[in-house]
């Protein structure tokens, strides 16, 4: 009878260069220009679905001329703003911050850190929940073959939407810009400049949103600032670098 054996197969070893490539990846994807291009895509979508969702004729119309909306297609800026910008403006958003973040590093403080964190994430579950909200309103006669609803639902869409943006993601916008101009400023990371900007515009949207509600597009402007002044950092290092070797 022949012995039974067992042929152990050999681990394979792994490729130098494919380690390099997912290294350089990762640290690519972790760099200081990601979050600025993050913050700017954020900001670019945001205000595109601001514009889209505001002012639409639907909101005010009577039974007959909602139905009519829907016939015409006017509700393709609702699908486009709920369903696209605003979805892949919180992808955005949570990259600026997972990136900001990484880039801080040990030096964060932890209390600080915590809320600059949590109330980033609160502001992207409004911001999902608006989506939500407004899609809601032509998601059930696109896709589940469903009546137009009536003014009375539309309304009370909207304004469920209006109270979850402006109400409660305003507000939890300006503290994660308070906590991440208190967090760049402990850090280091940013200048004495932008946690002043930082301040005053998380200031603005806590006492004056509920009466000028305008003053929302603070926030894709501040984003847009503060990577803007990453890009900017981050060319500058570069060169300098560049200039040294």
């Amino acid at each position: 009878m022949r012995p039974f054996t067992v042929t152990m197969s050999r681990t394979a070893t792994p490729d130098p260069s494919m380690n390099h490539l997912i290294t350089e990846t990762r640290d690519r994807l972790k760099a200081p220009w990601a979050a600025g291009v993050a913050g700017l895509v954020f900001s670019f979508l945001f205000v595109v679905s601001l514009l889209l969702l505001r002012g639409l004729p639907v909101f005010t119309a009577t039974d007959a001329e909602v139905a009519d909306w829907f016939a015409s297609g006017g509700d393709t800026a609702v699908v486009i703003a709920a369903l696209y910008c605003i979805p892949f403006a919180a992808v955005a958003f949570l990259w600026f911050v997972a990136v900001i973040r990484d880039q801080i590093g040990d030096r964060e403080d932890q209390f600080f850190s915590t809320v600059f964190f949590g109330s980033g994430l609160l502001f992207v579950t409004m911001m999902m929940v608006t989506a939500a909200t407004s899609a809601a309103l032509v998601v059930g006669v696109r896709y589940l073959q469903q009546p137009p609803p009536s003014a009375e639902t539309v309304g009370i869409l909207r304004s469920l939407s209006y109270t979850v943006m402006f109400a409660m993601g305003t507000r939890a916008a300006a503290l994660f810009m308070i906590a991440t101009a208190t967090v760049g400023l402990r850090s280091g990371t940013f200048p004495r400049s932008f946690a002043l900007v930082g301040y005053l515009i998380g200031l603005l949207l806590l006492l004056v949103v509920s009466f000028f509600d305008s003053i929302v597009l603070l926030i894709p402007g501040w984003v847009a600032f503060v990577s803007v002044f990453i890009l900017i950092r981050q060319r500058r290092l570069r060169r300098r670098e560049s200039e040294a070797a």
